[in-house]
């Protein structure tokens, strides 16, 4: 560490603290960014250095870093009460307030409400309850669990277990047993070229059965999946793929869980991933968006055929052995209620169907470069994903950092991206103005022709 960083904020924070989803030794060299505000959708670090932030912190800033509103709703309830539990029946009426609001912006039917302090906590939740619930109904042995390759549910155990990405299992000796994986439905690098996206979708579905039947199907809990896929690279589902998915889990009892953390509360252009692409989930997980991020909160709804069982199964037991301390915080629970009072003023899906013509068609105008192979999303959240050679569509090794070095140079035009693998990825805030998105698509424009050269190409 140079002497000059050594007592500065960058070399305490070297010295003190270990950053997740981080290399540890190049941090030690390079040391973090450090930000000191926002305000709308931009945010300032430390050197003065303003920036558009077009990942909305991690896809959950919705509302943007400056609104009043949520921080006194956050205040008041701290003058209030700062804190309750929701065990052994004592709760808050913000925690009333709020699982009865999200019950009616639900997109199906949903009994109950339980409340966690992130996306991660309420994935492992669906998990638990999944199992609790096949037990309860007199099928224990149905205990297995079915994600997608590049999927993201979290970094908890059974979480990342059910993750179907490589680097949350490296290290950790994970995916847990009983936790298995069908392909990611990614239209671009899994499709055939004879296949229409109706093809392709059944043959995910064939394959997804097939599974099925070489386990069991009498040892098959549940089948989880993100609407649009975030962290795996915005993958958007080809055309009939929920359709064709759903009708093998129903023939083979198996549980739907939606994973909406990140597509919920008007990211896709629909309130609900769920409602963009016809899911009929069981059991429905948010967090990001549901407070926009101004407090630690994640909510899990579940349909009344679980909660049915599942109360049964509580009176045998006389108790439900989980939960968690900040579980229906009041303080997240009032910031939250605020948040979706917002975005029903806000008309947020309308907002978002209006504004996102302005990022994807801004971003498909740079299909035509060389090392641009796939330009994919949905409302405001879209993903530019960057090849060696369009033809045959082969990436480019690891160590050329091309989408990393992309979101370098995005950087120093005065936006803040993040590069997964071969892959840029978007998710500004549902409050941008089109102006503010226009300036992000320049930058990337900019910073894909700067490559691009560097690349000789």
């Amino acid at each position: 560490m140079p002497s000059e960083m050594s007592n500065s904020p960058q070399g305490r924070d070297i010295r003190s603290h270990a950053h997740p989803q981080t290399n540890f030794r190049a941090h030690e060299k390079i040391g973090p960014m450090i930000i000191e505000s926002g305000n709308g959708v931009r945010i300032r670090d430390t050197d003065g250095r303003t920036f558009i932030d077009g990942m909305a912190g991690l896809w959950c800033t919705a509302l943007g870093f400056s609104e009043r509103r949520l921080m006194d709703a956050a205040y008041r309830q701290m003058q209030k009460l700062p804190y309750t539990q929701t065990f052994a029946h004592r709760v808050s009426e913000p925690v009333i307030d709020l699982a009865e609001t999200l019950l009616q912006h639900a997109p199906v039917p949903m009994s109950k409400v339980m409340f966690q302090a992130s996306g991660s906590e309420a994935v492992d939740t669906a998990i638990k309850l999944a199992w609790y619930y096949f037990a309860a109904i007199g099928k224990p042995e149905k205990r297995k669990i079915i994600g997608r390759l590049r999927a993201y549910h979290g970094t908890t155990i059974a979480a990342a277990s059910l993750t179907g990405l490589a680097n949350m299992h490296n290290g950790f000796a994970l995916p847990l047993p009983g936790f298995l994986h069908v392909s990611c439905p990614d239209t671009y690098r899994g499709m055939r070229e004879s296949e229409s996206e109706a093809d392709y979708s059944e043959h995910l579905a064939q394959e997804l059965e097939a599974l099925i039947l070489a386990e069991g199907p009498e040892t098959i809990a549940a089948f989880f999946a993100e609407p649009v896929m975030g962290t795996g690279g915005v993958v958007v589902p080809p055309d009939g793929y929920f359709d064709a998915v759903q009708r093998v889990l129903r023939k083979y009892d198996i549980l739907f869980v939606a994973d909406e953390v990140i597509c919920g509360f008007g990211r896709t252009g629909q309130y609900w991933g769920s409602q963009l692409f016809g899911l009929q989930p069981d059991m429905l997980t948010c967090a990001k968006g549901l407070s926009s991020a101004y407090f630690p909160i994640s909510a899990l709804m579940i349909n009344d055929r679980i909660y049915q069982a599942v109360a049964d199964f509580t009176q045998s037991f006389n108790g439900f052995g989980h939960g968690y301390t900040y579980g229906g915080h009041p303080v997240g629970a009032a910031v939250a209620l605020e948040a979706l009072r917002l975005y029903d003023e806000l008309d947020i899906c309308a907002r978002v169907r209006e504004i996102a013509p302005v990022l994807q068609q801004g971003l498909r105008a740079l299909s035509g470069s060389p090392i641009v192979g796939d330009v994919r999303g949905v409302g405001l959240m879209a993903a530019v994903e960057f090849v060696e050679d369009k033809a045959s569509r082969r990436p480019f090794a690891p160590e050329a950092n091309v989408a990393g070095r992309v979101a370098d140079a995005v950087k120093e035009r005065g936006v803040l991206l993040r590069a997964l693998g071969q892959t840029l990825v978007f998710s500004p805030p549902l409050v941008a103005e089109k102006d503010d998105i226009a300036e992000i698509v320049s930058a990337v424009a900019d910073s894909v022709a700067l490559v691009q050269e560097q690349l000789g190409r």
